[in-house]
């Protein structure tokens, strides 16, 4: 049992000093690119920490649980073993998990728009205004819980190969971060390509943050245009 928390608590660190790592790099950045951005947000940056690295405890202990029981009893199913499945389902599965992930966020996310849940737990987020590089898991409790435990739920169901796992919480950390800084990191050519059509980025993100009713999607803008709900994007 002792082992078990302490997976728990390793597990619990890791997220933290992950995100305090990734927003720090960002934050440093838009300080360095972008003087003076974040002027006057000392005190919104500090909520944005404080209920951030609460999150990182919702993310971390079950995340550790699961860990400790794939180890000891073969829960989940990842695997290590690049062999055990076709060398096709590594990049295929990297997709199926971004595109279940996004699929679950963006009804989430609309369903927390609603006025008495946005009252009660989304208004945390959006008390971001605007959103730094430190708001990526400024959740409330609730929240971080249903946008936090997809992931440690779906290993449970689709395979995976351990790596493309991690590969997977890069690509949610560095997006969370980069979409919520409040400036445009990539280049207006990509931002405004075909593929910037359908990619998520902080133009797109940053117009949810100005209008609330819009743009509800995580790594894709897919759910956003089958539902009428894409608005475009902004320039932060």
């Amino acid at each position: 049992m002792t082992e078990l928390w302490l997976s728990a608590l390793v597990m619990t660190v890791i997220v933290a000093v992950r995100y305090l790592a990734v927003s720090g790099l960002f934050a440093w950045l838009t300080k360095l690119v972008r003087p003076g951005h974040y002027n006057g947000l000392a005190r919104q940056m500090r909520s944005e920490i404080t209920w951030s690295l609460a999150s990182a405890a919702i993310y971390g202990v079950p995340a550790g649980i699961i860990a400790w029981g794939w180890q000891h009893y073969g829960w989940t199913r990842v695997y290590t073993d690049v062999n055990d499945w076709p060398l096709w389902w590594l990049p295929v599965s990297l997709f199926v998990y971004l595109a279940l992930h996004d699929t679950w966020f963006y009804w989430t996310h609309r369903w927390m728009h609603r006025p008495q849940v946005f009252r009660a737990v989304h208004a945390v987020h959006h008390a971001s205004r605007p959103p730094t590089a430190w708001a990526a898991m400024n959740f409330h409790p609730v929240e971080a819980a249903i946008v936090g435990l997809f992931i440690p739920a779906l290993v449970f169901v689709v395979p995976i190969h351990a790596g493309v796992l991690g590969l997977v919480l890069m690509v949610m950390t560095v997006m969370g971060v980069t979409n919520h800084m409040g400036w445009e990191l990539f280049p207006k050519a990509l931002v405004h390509s075909t593929v910037g059509q359908w990619v998520i980025t902080a133009s797109h993100h940053h117009r949810h943050h100005e209008l609330y009713r819009c743009n509800f999607g995580l790594y894709f803008r897919f759910w956003d245009h089958v539902c009428g709900t894409d608005k475009g994007i902004s320039a932060p």
